[in-house]
């Protein structure tokens, strides 16, 4: 093997090492927990830059974050519950992993992303008009497919 390869083999074991121990579903976790880190950051930056940090804001941001790692953890438990509970049934002809974790989690990352966005346009950085549309568009979305989901099932009993 060429020496060049080396990193490439290694960065490539490492990333299906992982992906075999958490599934698709842990790179969601990830990248949401780096959007949290990045969100911090950025909006930490803004905040020194407008010369307007104060502590009581950026306790409030962490309360904030905190809360929606509790909102994740709970939809994290109750997939775990409706798992056990869903296959739990003989004869299904689907074994459920995970439903709504990722669609919470894709929820939040699509927020914290408008979130980093909207620092980085207060620090002077030009942010395409489109990204941020897209961003609200992909988060009403998700928003709009689980609740309509719901409403389908309310509609059908």
């Amino acid at each position: 093997m060429a020496y060049d390869a080396v990193p490439k083999v290694c960065v490539t074991g490492t990333i299906a090492a992982l992906t075999a121990f958490w599934g698709w579903c842990g790179w969601l976790w990830l990248l949401w927990i780096l959007c949290l880190v990045a969100d911090h950051f950025t909006g930490t930056a803004a905040a020194c830059k407008a010369g307007a940090w104060c502590s009581y804001t950026a306790r409030a941001g962490i309360w904030g974050k905190l809360g929606s790692m509790i909102v994740v953890l709970v939809t994290a438990a109750l997939d775990f519950v409706l798992g056990r509970v869903i296959n739990s049934f003989q004869g299904l002809p689907f074994n459920y992993t995970t439903l709504l974790a990722p669609i919470v989690l894709t929820w939040y990352i699509l927020t914290e992303l408008g979130s980093i966005l909207e620092n980085v346009g207060q620090m002077g950085a030009k942010i395409p008009p489109f990204l941020t549309k897209w961003i609200a568009v992909l988060k009403k979305q998700v928003g709009e497919t689980a609740v309509g989901s719901l409403d389908e099932r309310d509609e059908d009993e």
